[in-house]
Parts: structure tokens; sequence; C-alpha cells
């Protein structure tokens, strides 16, 4: 049974028939493949007969919300899961019974047809066939006569799920030491992003504040990235492989925007509103 699949209103997290701590650690690595793909989904978790304790609840609850998707409701057969869900402020969604089939209506007589021994043989067929084919011959015409197929329509697209393009991270509030944001496309952070504190990005950064922990643009390869601060002083800065750390005494100036970017195998720091000469000149000024 799959454990994550996707519906019409969000996402369906199944967990009936599974051990639910391994179904939970399962969950977890799968959200992390894509750490971006879920963020802002809603999820329904499906136990099946299996009522779950609050540990694994709130374990569930915990995964869901560091991947950025809120559990809106449970789901499953066992007796108190609705209860549960109540208790805890979540929605109870029945699951959906499918209808038997019904039996085909009974003829007007329930005797059985029985066939006799002859008609049971394939020698009338056989020899019924070789004549025709033997009278086609004699006609000029191919033994089997050949049936042109007509072309079928083209089948629809078989459905798939397509990676949403990376987007912006937008993080309003200061980053405290040991904080991490991880992002495939761009940050953007309005606040101070203090020293400890860690931004990667496979895209550009930018922070509305004063940088002074460690940032990495162009995480994936891409050298034209770039990082924006109103004070840049961080403790180090990363662009795609070119590594610039802060030197030690190094006099405090007054604080200006400034932009870090990649240049002729170095990252360089120039004030934004030298930036556009730097760009037309081809090189960064000394």
């Amino acid at each position: 049974m799959t454990l994550l699949r996707g519906r019409r209103e969000g996402l369906e997290v199944s967990l009936s028939e599974r051990d639910l701590e391994q179904a939970c650690d399962e969950l977890q690595a799968r959200l992390a493949e894509r750490p971006s793909f879920y963020r802002g989904a809603s999820a329904v978790a499906n136990f099946g007969d299996t009522c779950p304790s609050d540990a694994v609840l709130a374990r569930l609850r915990g995964v869901l919300d560091e991947a950025g998707v809120t559990l809106r409701a449970l789901s499953g057969t066992a007796d108190g899961l609705a209860g549960l869900a109540h208790e805890r402020g979540l929605d109870f969604e029945a699951p959906a019974i499918a209808a038997a089939p019904s039996p085909p209506p009974a003829g007007p007589s329930e005797r059985q047809m029985r066939l006799s021994d002859s008609a049971r043989s394939l020698v009338a067929d056989f020899s019924g066939a070789r004549g025709d084919i033997a009278q086609r011959r004699r006609r000029g015409e191919t033994s089997v006569p050949r049936v042109r197929a007509e072309p079928r329509a083209a089948r629809p697209p078989a459905l798939h799920v397509v990676e949403a393009a990376p987007g912006t991270l937008y993080h309003p509030g200061t980053l405290r030491g040991g904080q991490v944001l991880h992002h495939t496309g761009n940050i953007v952070v309005v606040g101070d992003v203090n020293p400890g504190a860690e931004l990667v990005a496979t895209g550009d950064i930018v922070v509305f504040g004063r940088l002074r922990g460690i940032a990495h643009a162009g995480a994936g390869g891409d050298e034209n990235a770039r990082i924006y601060a109103l004070d840049l002083m961080a403790t180090q800065l990363r662009i795609a492989t070119f590594i610039a750390a802060e030197q030690e005494n190094t006099p405090r100036r007054v604080a200006v925007p400034e932009a870090a970017l990649a240049r002729d195998g170095a990252i360089v720091v120039l004030p934004l509103d030298r930036l556009g000469e730097a760009e037309s000149a081809g090189a960064a000024p000394a």
C-alpha cells in the first residue's frame, strides 16, 4: 500500500497495516526527498483498523509540521478514532466502502446446460475450416481473409507528478544561532541573521537586515547566484564552489547595502550603487 499519495484536496498518509513508528520514519524520509514540494499542503492520516496512541499521533504531527504539511483529519474504521480526532481538533473522514457487486439476474429457469460428446468435439470445426480454405484457394483468394485494422483513437497521455519550479522562501523574522534555512530556489529574510545561523539556497539570498551568519547561494552550482544584505558582515560566504570567510580584526565600517558575487574565481563584495558599474566594466573594482 502506498504510504503517501495525492488527493484532490491534499495528501493522504496511509498508515494501515503498518508498524506506526517505522511508518513515521519512512514518511519523514519520503518528505525530506523534496522539502519544498509538499510545503503548504494539508493531509489526512488513514490508520485503517488501528487507533494510534497519543505518542504516535504527536510524532506524526511533528513529521508533517517539519515538512510544512498540516494534519487536517484522521480516517479509519477503528473504534474511538472519531472521538480521538475531535479531541485533537481534527476532522474525521469515514473511509469509503466499496459496494459489493450485485449477483446477475436469475434466468427463467435454473436448469444446467450440458453439451453432448459430439458438440464437445473439434473434428467438425477443423473439417469445415479445411473445406473453406480449399474453396478459397480454387478461387485464387488468400487462405485467410485479411482484415484491415482501423486506426485506434490516440490514448490520452498518462498522468504523472510534476516537480514544482523552484520558488522563493520568504522568512519574516530574525534567525538565531543554530537555526538553518535550506531551500531549492531563492531565500528572502526580513530580519537579522545572527552568528551561527545558516542560509543555503540554490538561487539568490536576500537579507533585509544584518547578515552575520553563514550564507551559501547557488548551492546547486550556479555561479551567477548572489547574496544581498543591508549590512553584510557574514562569517562565511559561499557562491557555488567559491568560499570567502571574514578576516579577523576587520575594522567596523558604516553599514551600506552590499552584494556578494563570483568574479574571476573569487567572491567580491561591493556596494549596491556600484553593482551596475562593475557589471558593465566586466570586473569588480579593487
